[in-house]
């Protein structure tokens, strides 16, 4: 089965006006044809900038970090669905870790919030993945399949057009990654899982997002369940980035 590939960088709370309009130029310079599909997440108040920079390129696509549970209403600081696809937003990352961990995101608001992204005609890209005491214990098939459970159970047959994201959270920003048969291991149970669930699972991606990089991409790239990456600090680098694009064939 061959899946196309995707990179999508997620740029976290980094960025100005000066570096993205640098970075994306840097990209755009050399991203060429893309054997792989790609997008870049930038923090919502850059949307309209990288959407602007984007504009005309076939090779990159417009990503966001978040989208509301909400519709719309009284709900301060949020971003709604159908505000991300004002920006041409194509992709949204959803459920990372950090806000699970930060903004105490339950499988429940994950779920809903899959749910407004592809309402909306937006790719979620969704976050599961275990901490380093649950992968310790033995837990990470558990953890996973958890996680995914709840999206699965709100979303039905519409889950075969989202996007799912491996980040063991003991590999983020760490420098640590899982090897990459540790990596395929829980790809292929989280493949079995969807399979389960959707006629579609042979055609879905699950990304691998725990610190790829220029130097490791490849090899897990190989790997047959692992269908591109979700990167991060490697994503503000754009030679390193464009590195993990050419490694996604």
């Amino acid at each position: 089965m061959s899946r196309r590939k995707l990179i999508a960088g997620n740029w976290k709370m980094n960025g100005s006006l000066a570096a993205n309009q640098a970075l994306v130029q840097d990209l755009l310079a050399g991203i060429g044809q893309p054997a792989c599909d790609v997008a870049v997440c930038p923090p919502g108040a850059y949307l309209g900038q990288v959407q602007a920079l984007l504009a005309g390129s076939q090779a990159i696509a417009l990503g966001a970090q978040n989208v509301s549970q909400h519709e719309n209403g009284a709900f301060t600081g949020d971003i709604s669905a159908t505000m991300l696809q004002d920006f041409g937003v194509r992709y949204v990352i959803v459920g990372h870790s950090e806000r699970r961990q930060h903004q105490a995101e339950t499988d429940v608001h994950v779920a809903i919030k899959v749910k407004r992204a592809l309402s909306a005609g937006i790719t979620p890209i969704v976050c599961v993945g275990e901490t380093l005491r649950e992968h310790d214990e033995g837990m990470t098939e558990f953890i996973v399949r958890r996680q995914l459970s709840a999206v699965i159970h709100l979303n039905g047959d519409d889950v075969g057009r989202i996007v799912v994201a491996y980040e063991p959270v003991w590999a983020i920003g760490t420098g640590k990654t899982a090897t990459p048969a540790q990596a395929q291991a829980v790809h292929a149970v989280l493949r079995a899982q969807l399979k389960a669930a959707t006629s579609q699972a042979d055609d879905m991606r699950i990304l691998y997002g725990g610190s790829m990089n220029a130097g490791n991409a490849a090899e897990l790239l190989a790997q047959p369940d692992i269908d591109g990456g979700l990167i991060g600090g490697a994503a503000l680098k754009a030679a390193d980035f464009l590195k993990i694009v050419a490694a996604a064939r």
